[in-house]
Parts: structure tokens; sequence; C-alpha cells
């Protein structure tokens, strides 16, 4: 098999049939050989009844797990990774719309770079605004600024905004994560110490302690209709368990203030 996908649905009506119409025609354009894993956690909206809509297009191809209950993102995401059999594994989020171009870029891309462990596109919003998917490592600094202006940093020139060529990154946030399913063997599944937030930076860090890179590829794009649920300046408890996951993720690596210390950690002085 191909290529396995991972997407986390909660209350996730408003995206997730575009989400799925839209993986549903890459796919198709693309040929290959597939499975959809779909985990529903715990949405108290109607996001369940519209994702089963898509089983005659998908058939058995399309595996819904239902949790029942909101579980988090690292959990539930397991409980699909853990069953994948595809060559690479795609990450979705719900609200993400990934195209054919972006498909076959992505997995091409990872056949042709044995040494990468995550393949990333451009991601834009719905606006067609430039989304910060990629970083640096978050610092105590780093992440106030994050959360304070992302707005403001994602509206001036950045270098990953005006990229052709592909770059090097820290980490990608998981909004579209194409991986090799020998590097998941190797890495493992995600931290469920972590419930919601960072999980994607404290699993590229692993990507990059086993010996693997991460690439942002420029030259294609998807949509990411963010939710955002952690964004801006509001106090909700999102926030707090991002918070709890920051610090979580800083002792974990053993660093806090400044990234030296990991960078030494990755063997990237």
């Amino acid at each position: 098999m191909d290529l396995s996908v991972v997407i986390l649905s909660f209350n996730s009506e408003k995206h997730i049939e575009k989400c799925l119409a839209e993986l549903h025609r890459a796919i198709v354009e693309c040929n290959i050989s597939h499975e959809v894993f779909v985990v529903e956690n715990g949405s108290s909206d109607n996001s369940l009844e519209k994702i089963e809509t898509f089983k005659e297009q998908f058939g058995s191809a399309l595996k819904i797990i239902n949790l029942q209950k909101n579980t988090g993102t690292t959990y539930s995401r397991n409980q699909a990774i853990s069953q994948a059999q595809g060559k690479y594994v795609l990450v979705l989020d719900s609200d993400a719309y990934i195209n054919s171009d972006a498909l076959s870029r992505l997995t091409g891309y990872l056949r042709e770079h044995q040494n990468v462990g995550i393949a990333v596109p451009r991601i834009t919003y719905a606006s067609g605004n430039f989304q910060l998917s990629c970083d640096q490592f978050p610092t105590l600094w780093s992440k106030l600024k994050r959360f304070f202006w992302l707005k403001k940093m994602e509206s001036q020139s950045n270098t990953l905004a005006v990229a052709v060529e592909p770059v090097t990154v820290d980490y990608a946030i998981s909004a579209c994560w194409m991986i090799p399913k020998p590097v998941i063997d190797k890495v493992g599944l995600l931290d469920e110490a972590i419930f919601y937030s960072p999980e994607d930076v404290d699993y590229c860090i692993r990507v990059w302690k086993a010996g693997y890179e991460i690439h942002y590829i420029p030259d294609v794009s998807i949509v990411h209709d963010a939710q955002e649920l952690s964004r801006g300046f509001k106090i909700s408890l999102f926030h707090f368990s991002h918070l709890k996951g920051i610090f979580y993720l800083m002792m974990k690596h053993k660093y806090l203030f400044g990234l030296k210390r990991l960078y030494r950690q990755l063997g990237r002085e």
C-alpha cells in the first residue's frame, strides 16, 4: 500500500467534508493505493455523520475510529498511526485541504531523499495569506512572541514565505506531515504525556534525534483553514494545556531559554 492518511476530527463539521472531498480527488488523480483513518474525537456536532457520508466514495479504505470523547491530539492520532500500513503516512488536520500536486510532490521528494523524516508543503490560510507553519524550536521567549504577535510575524518578511527551493527547518506544525513508514517505526508514536500541543514540536525533535531531517517544500502548497484553538490572547483550557505541554517539552529535552544545548543534542552545533 502506498499511502495511509490520518485525520483527527473534533467538532469539525464546518471543514471535514471539504477535507475528505479534496483528499479523495487528490488520491484518485495520483492513482495510489491507500487507506484513510478518520479519528472522531468526541465531537458534539455533526462531524461523525458527515464523515460517514464518505463511505461510498472511499469504500473499505475509509476506517472510522470513534473514541466517544475528546482524548487530545496524541492518544487519538496514535490509534490510527499504530495501524497504518502505507509506505508513507500523511498526517492531516481536518481543516487542511490537500491536492494532487502536493501529494505527489511530497511522496516523490521523500523517495529521492532518504535522509528526510518529514516533508511538509507551503501552507496558506483560506485567504491565501502565508501561514507560519515552520519555525525554529520554541524557547519561552519565542513562544511568547507567537502567542501575542503571530499575525504581525506572519505579515512581516519571512524567508520561508519567499523560498522557492526546499529548506531544512527545525519543526513544522502537524497540519500536513508526510512521513515514510520506516521513520515512524524508528521514532515511535506521538508522546501521550502531551494532551494538546506541542506534540508536533516534540515529534520533530525526536525525528532529528533519530538521524533524519525535516524539509519544507515551498513549490507546492495546501490550504489550512485553521481553527487555531490556542491562537491569540485569550484564556482557555487550550492555552493552559499548551503552556503545560511547553514546559513538559523543555524539561523532557533538557533546554529552556536557548537552543544551543538542544542543537548540541541533535548534532547541529
